[in-house]
């Protein structure tokens, strides 16, 4: 980072260089060696350090409403609850900013109808400076439908009830990732999340799998409306395969992708303008299958018979697909690729094949029950490890960092949390390959990350940014104080769940710091928080 940048916020350089070289260094190092012991052993108003590292992988990050309900209810007792979605709220004024998004309250089809006449509009204008306008007219309203949807998965990370299930929808969104730049995928991002992960973040892995199958944003986004009899198209059915249930060098062929795509011709979009058949809008002819945007259309599939996964699938239309994922999700390397997955993203880059094996034993006997296989791996004694370490990638450092500073105040605009997201390089729906983002710590541990990291630690530990102002960015919002750095010194949270663990090395930065944004600073950008 230059020097100027640094002198202008008043920012102690030798500091802020020792915190990016720590965090650099961690990246290549062992857990016990990039950060000592905490010397704190003794319990916190309740809490040990295993308590503390539980509670750092069960939710996106701590806060004090999280820490009062645990101690009330003790660890089984508040894990249950989440996992039977027992708070699945958020405060009353963000739910409201959520429900005033257009892209969440508006109906879907009134949403595409609205992208395609802007879009007829933009091309049907002639060359010139009407044109021009119009260009950045349209590009305009593309960023603002992105930006919505994003500002609504963001505001439900950082102030959601239940802290394991928003972790799941965004692990989801991951697993199952869509890429909003491509054609009217970010007119469908928003009722992707709400409506088709979120519901069932916990519940059946086969019905998110049927549910992300039949999403206008999947569909989409990997060419299944471009899969008919006659002109197929495999992506798909690859990614559902490679990426998103069994994993590579599970044991499938290039035999099965092909009679897989076989088995998904056909199913697409409504078109924007159905052909009408004797008044009705094809309804009467047999075979086909409507879900909201979700079409089956039996004239474009190819109903012969399948081989697939060792199994014949009789040519029959749309009863194929749930015949076909039914193979799948069975498949025991499902039930391994899956477990793994979590516990990657949860535990360790390297968990260990033991808790794997039990998570992918509870997967098979409950039927891919979501919760169940949690449940498995946050009962295990690797969930309470505290010496198991973790670099947290650009979305949990910046909802972590959110939730201590401000612990559950509402922000007024959300926009610049999608902005600086998608500066440190992990924008949401932003991924343009269908793997979804890396989640291991060597992706995130890169010098410009952590140059990012520290500017962000600063604007969060300074108070002193947009996030509480009118939703235009430009005036501070209606009886708002003045801004002010956040006082995690003070905070209860600091004291029972941050303090105990810090190493020595943070503890000498912290001290050397000149005034409440410096001390943020120094803290939201140490090793210690930005490991999990």
């Amino acid at each position: 980072m230059p020097a100027a940048p640094i002198r202008r916020h008043g920012l102690v350089p030798g500091l802020l260089l020792g915190c990016l070289s720590a965090l650099a260094c961690a990246g290549q190092t062992t857990p016990q060696q990039r950060m000592p012991a905490p010397t704190a052993t003794a319990k916190m108003d309740g809490l040990s350090l295993s308590d503390i590292a539980w509670l750092r992988r069960d939710g996106f990050g701590l806060d004090s409403a999280t820490l009062d309900r645990y101690r009330r209810l003790g660890r089984t007792r508040f894990l249950d609850g989440q996992l039977a979605g027992a708070d699945d709220t958020l405060p009353p004024q963000v739910a409201a900013q959520i429900r005033a998004l257009p892209v969440v309250d508006t109906p879907l089809p009134a949403l595409l109808a609205d992208y395609r006449a802007r879009a007829k509009r933009y091309k049907d204008t002639p060359a010139g400076a009407a044109k021009d306008a119009a260009r950045k007219a349209i590009a305009e309203y593309r960023r603002d439908l992105y930006r919505q949807a994003a500002q609504a998965e963001l505001l439900h990370a950082v102030y959601g009830g239940d802290q394991l299930k928003e972790q799941m929808v965004w692990f989801w969104l991951n697993h199952f990732s869509v890429y909003a730049g491509k054609g009217p995928v970010r007119v469908f991002a928003a009722d992707y999340e709400e409506r088709v992960i979120r519901p069932r973040a916990l519940g059946k892995f086969r019905d998110l799998v049927m549910a992300t199958l039949q999403s206008p944003a999947m569909l989409v986004f990997l060419d299944n409306v471009h899969n008919v009899k006659g002109r197929t198209n495999e992506n798909y059915a690859r990614e559902l395969m490679e990426l998103h249930t069994l994993g590579v060098g599970s044991g499938y062929t290039q035999a099965d992708v092909q009679q897989l795509m076989r088995v998904l011709t056909g199913a697409g979009l409504l078109p924007p303008k159905p052909a009408m058949r004797g008044g009705r809008f094809g309804r009467g002819r047999p075979g086909v299958v409507r879900d909201g945007l979700f079409r089956f259309n039996p004239n474009q599939h190819d109903f012969g018979d399948k081989t697939f996964l060792g199994h014949t699938i009789e040519g029959s239309g749309y009863a194929e697909i749930a015949q076909a994922v039914d193979l799948i999700v069975h498949q025991p390397a499902c039930a391994r690729f899956i477990s793994r997955q979590l516990a990657e993203y949860f535990i360790a880059d390297q968990p260990s094949p033991a808790l794997v094996d039990a998570m992918a034993r509870t997967f098979r006997r409950t039927d891919g029950d979501i919760a169940a296989v949690l449940r498995t791996m946050f009962l295990s004694k690797d969930a309470a490890a505290p010496d198991g370490r973790k670099f947290k990638d650009p979305m949990r450092f910046l909802v972590s960092a959110m939730r201590l500073a401000y612990d559950g105040r509402p922000v007024s605009d959300a926009a610049p949390l999608v902005n600086w997201l998608r500066q440190m390089g992990e924008p949401l729906y932003g991924r343009v390959t269908p793997d979804g983002w890396p989640l291991d710590s060597a992706s995130w541990t890169g010098s410009g990350q952590l140059s990012k990291r520290f500017d962000f630690a600063r604007v969060i530990g300074s108070g002193r940014n947009r996030l509480f102002a009118d939703g235009d960015g430009s005036t501070p919002a209606a009886n708002a104080p003045p801004p002010r750095a956040p006082d995690l010194q003070g905070s209860a949270t600091y004291r029972d769940a941050i303090a105990p663990r810090l190493s020595e090395a943070t503890r000498h930065a912290l001290a050397q710091a000149r005034s409440p944004m410096e001390w943020n600073t120094f803290l939201l950008s140490s090793p210690d928080f930005n490991y999990r």
